[in-house]
């Protein structure tokens, strides 16, 4: 007959277990262990000894508030010879004795969440269970180690912002393994109206990365439910903080954590990726930020972007947007839902631009189904396909009225970028997400999306051509030149009309105040001359008018007084902002206090006041912000300089994210790669 184990105490070997999981670096206080992988608890014994064939345990695995075996939500299982790793199981692994050495594991397509773990009628034990990348029957396995590293256990990285000829990496601390941040991570799954609608079918959703996916691309914004960021893109930052503000997701999570489930104020595209990441990454699904440079927000379905202009080639604004970059996340895993191969990256958007199934959301839709032009994919692939793809056509409203097409050579989806693996670099991956231009696939991509208007396009007039240049010294606080340069490829003489302006711009595509413009009423061109028309932009002028995000709209519009054809070049300009320097002092040991001496020169012609540095860094600053004030102003060409200390509490290679504030010069971003020794 068998006989129960009569269990008196219990060591969870966190330690031993968080370390085999790959969940170390959240401590080891408590058991997190991931799906699809056995993990080895100590039972010591109040009366009697394990003897293999008649000992017995009854063991009850549970999640959620409502755990059932119909939801996968409950498993009920005893004592096997061996483990199982299709299904939940449990095997003693010591010898005959008074101390129990008993292995668990649960099925690779378990739910995630908290557990309790019941042990016949004497224990009950509590784990959190996390997605397994590292196990082949997971749904979110990769197979590459230096990946792996990258995207689910790297705790900072860099996003790319400025313009798609000048991409600028911006540092993030992603913090995704800091005190508190998996808690809040499972606060987030629990607070999605799914969740507070049906907790148990919800819970049970969460064995599906599909599903998770989709919960969290909701729940980083706050328009249908209690999410952790409210967007802003206008009007000032009253009641919050200007999303540049921010450093990395810690803070950010956090803040949502102590106010009660309200939204933090403000966010943007980036901000809403990287906290998106952050949480991907606590629960352990791969991810990675991505950015798109002149990303196309297409609201009515048609994959064109129709772009209104007057007779000085001033853009107004119109509903249909090209920003000038976009943020979103991709995330790793298997689609059975689909029967062509479309496994691997999938894209989804946490910004709250378009509803989905009645829900600001987007996505997750293979990066595949995009380039292969696959729509009716699930989910969203219209619009992600739009943001790349879109055709942008532009028209001239004239004062009488009437309108005609303007010749353009705006191409959406440039330069797609994220960070390397293993080094800072950015890594081109464009062609992820498009066939080369003008290729066979291409077309037959398009044909498959139905992209008539690509497909019915002719080669752009070879007449006039018309580009905008610019120098390589474009910084902010300096006074510049950029250039509308002119060529004529026709046989014949020519008369044109040459507007070409300026105005401060938004990364969104809100236009602002002119910067500086010129009217030329006769530009004459004999048969292959090209022409160069300089426009000064004065620091007096745009210092006032550009946004944070330090940007200028260039628009030049050539009109031909023969053929009344109109030709218009856009370029928006990126001013690049001072760099900052970070020099450590001594040598960076785990647990030792060590001093970073930062470094800013004002590039003004004025004075800087009100300055600020602020450092953040995972395993570097025990996951707060440090800020040290100036306590003066600090003149043009002038250095702004403090020293900051701070005490690495992990070793290996961290990331030191600094920030500098000060009353015109707001939000610089710098950071210093710090190695952490033992």
């Amino acid at each position: 007959m068998a006989q129960a184990l009569d269990i008196e105490r219990w060591n969870l070997e966190c330690e031993f277990n968080n370390m085999d999981h790959s969940t170390d670096l959240n401590g080891a206080d408590r058991l997190i262990v991931r799906r699809g992988q056995l993990f080895t608890i100590s039972l010591y014994l109040r009366s009697g000894r394990y003897q293999p064939g008649v000992s017995s345990l009854d063991c009850i695995a549970e999640t959620g508030p409502q755990p059932s075996e119909q939801y996968g939500t409950r498993a009920s299982f005893g004592l096997s010879a061996s483990i199982d790793t299709s299904c939940w199981s449990a095997a003693v692994i010591s010898p005959p004795g008074d101390m129990v050495a008993l292995s668990v594991c649960s099925p690779p397509d378990a739910p995630i969440g908290r557990y309790t773990l019941t042990l016949g009628g004497s224990g009950r034990i509590e784990f959190i269970l996390l997605f397994n990348p590292w196990c082949t029957g997971d749904a979110v396995y990769m197979d590459n180690e230096r990946s792996l590293e990258e995207y689910v256990l790297s705790q900072d990285g860099i996003i790319y912002r400025g313009s798609y000829k000048h991409p600028i990496p911006t540092p993030w601390n992603f913090g995704q393994f800091e005190s508190g941040i998996l808690d809040i991570c499972l606060r987030i799954l629990d607070m999605n109206p799914k969740c507070l609608k049906n907790p148990g079918k919800d819970c049970s959703g969460r064995r599906n990365p599909i599903y998770v996916s989709r919960v969290l691309s909701a729940m980083v914004n706050c328009n249908d439910d209690k999410g952790v960021l409210l967007g802003k893109w206008t009007d000032g930052y009253e009641g919050g903080v200007s999303p540049m503000f921010w450093r990395g997701s810690v803070e950010i999570l956090r803040n949502w954590d102590t106010q009660a489930c309200q939204p933090v104020r403000y966010g943007q595209c980036w901000v809403f990726a990287a906290v998106a990441c952050s949480i991907f990454r606590a629960l352990g699904i791969p991810c990675r930020v991505v950015t798109n440079y002149l990303s196309a927000h297409d609201n009515n379905s048609d994959l064109v972007i129709e772009r209104y202009i007057n007779e000085n080639g001033e853009l107004t604004q119109s509903k249909e947007m090209i920003w000038n970059y976009h943020c979103w996340v991709e995330s790793w895993m298997t689609r059975p839902d689909f029967k062509s191969d479309l496994n691997g990256w999938q894209a989804s958007d946490p910004t709250p631009q378009e509803k989905s199934e009645g829900v600001y959301c987007c996505g997750p839709i293979p990066v595949r189904a995009i380039k292969e032009g696959e729509l009716t994919s699930k989910y969203d692939a219209a619009f992600v396909f739009a943001e790349v793809n879109a055709d942008v056509v532009t028209i001239m409203k004239k004062k009488d009225g009437s309108t005609s097409k303007v010749t353009s050579t705006t191409v959406v989806g440039q330069k797609i970028s994220t960070k390397s693996v293993g080094s800072d670099a950015r890594e081109d991956i464009t062609h992820l997400y498009k066939h080369p231009e003008g290729s066979d696939e291409e077309r037959e991509a398009f044909k498959k999306a139905n992209h008539q208007n690509k497909l019915l396009q002719q080669q752009q007039n070879q007449g006039l051509h018309l580009t905008i240049k610019v120098t390589s010294d474009m910084r902010k606080g300096c006074d510049f030149d950029v250039f509308a340069v002119v060529t004529n490829n026709t046989q014949s003489e020519k008369k044109c009309r040459l507007v070409f302006g300026s105005c401060a711009v938004s990364y969104n595509g809100f236009l602002g105040d002119n910067c500086g413009f010129k009217d030329l009423l006769n530009v004459e061109l004999l048969p292959g001359a090209e022409r160069r028309v300089p426009l000064r932009l004065n620091y007096s002028k745009y210092g006032g008018l550009i946004t944070e995000d330090n940007l200028i709209r260039l628009a030049a519009l050539l009109m031909d007084y023969s053929t009344r054809d109109a030709t218009l070049a856009v370029r928006n300009i990126v001013l690049d902002n001072p760099e900052i320097k970070v020099r450590i002092l001594g040598e960076p040991k785990e647990n030792r206090k060590l001093a970073a001496e930062i470094t800013l020169k004002n590039p003004l012609p004025e004075p800087l006041e009100n300055c600020c540095f602020s450092i953040e860094g995972a395993n570097l600053t025990a996951g707060h912000v440090i800020s040290e004030r100036l306590g003066f102003s600090v003149g043009p060409g002038e250095d702004a300089k403090v020293k900051i200390y701070f005490t690495p509490t992990h070793s290996g290679m961290r990331k030191l994210v600094v920030d500098f504030d000060s009353n015109k010069l707001c939000h610089v971003k710098g950071y210093r790669n710090v190695i952490v020794g033992k």
